[in-house]
């Protein structure tokens, strides 16, 4: 099954640069990867919204792959983090006009729930290639967190036109810069005893809230534990 449907995404992508992920480019690609339609359906059984998810899912592959074969022992946290960012735009770079063409589908109210999944699937694998062994409540901010910086990063990527995509990559590094602001900011008023005090209550509901079991990554849904789990 994954040759089929890396078969039927690679016919696909030259009709999706001018069709969109679209039932007539999953026709096109049926006919060009020389597959049966009962192939294909069984394959994507919602046709193109199927094969766009998967062509997204095979891109967060690549760039975990890419990741763990990347020494960056001498890296700082924040440039792994953007580091992995870059890579995950540079394997799409190639079909930027598909990447282009799923942000549309995405954005349609009936797909925007399947949009949301693959966002917050990159920005796990993007963790996960990074060996983020968090399991609390910090497992889902960091994800909900990179995921304003990759979404915000990939549309401006998409309009730059700059060598290299430069222009990109400095955007990047100043999403990068205003997080770590941001948490420098909160580490500092944890420090506070008036801080500390209002959040006593807060902090006891946020310690029972666990990152999903593994695997499937990418799910959304959390594990609460109660107590009498903790036995």
């Amino acid at each position: 099954m994954p040759d089929l449907k890396d078969r039927l995404i690679d016919a696909a992508l030259p009709h999706v640069a001018f069709d969109g992920w679209s039932e007539a480019a999953f026709r096109a690609a049926v006919t060009d990867a020389q597959v049966t339609p009962a192939q294909a359906r069984a394959a994507f059984p919602r046709g193109a919204v199927d094969m766009a998810l998967a062509f997204h899912r095979r891109g967060d592959d690549a760039m975990m792959e890419k990741v763990r074969t990347t020494d960056m022992s001498e890296f700082r946290y924040r440039d792994k983090v953007a580091h992995a960012v870059r890579l995950r735009l540079e394997v799409a770079g190639e079909h930027r006009e598909a990447v282009r063409r799923g942000m549309t589908l995405f954005a349609l109210p009936m797909h925007a729930a399947d949009g949301l999944r693959a966002l917050w699937g990159t920005a796990d694998a993007i963790w996960d290639a990074l060996g983020d062994r968090s399991r609390d409540v910090n497992w889902y901010t960091k994800r909900a967190t990179l995921s304003g910086v990759y979404s915000s990063t990939v549309l401006f990527w998409l309009g730059d036109q700059s060598d290299g995509s430069r222009d990109t990559w400095d955007f990047l590094d100043r999403r990068i810069d205003n997080v770590m602001q941001i948490e420098k900011a909160k580490a500092s008023a944890r420090k506070s005893p008036l801080f500390q005090k209002l959040m006593t209550g807060p902090n006891m509901l946020l310690d029972r809230i666990k990152a999903p079991a593994k695997p499937p990554r990418g799910d959304l849904p959390g594990l609460w534990r109660t107590p009498s789990s903790d036995a």
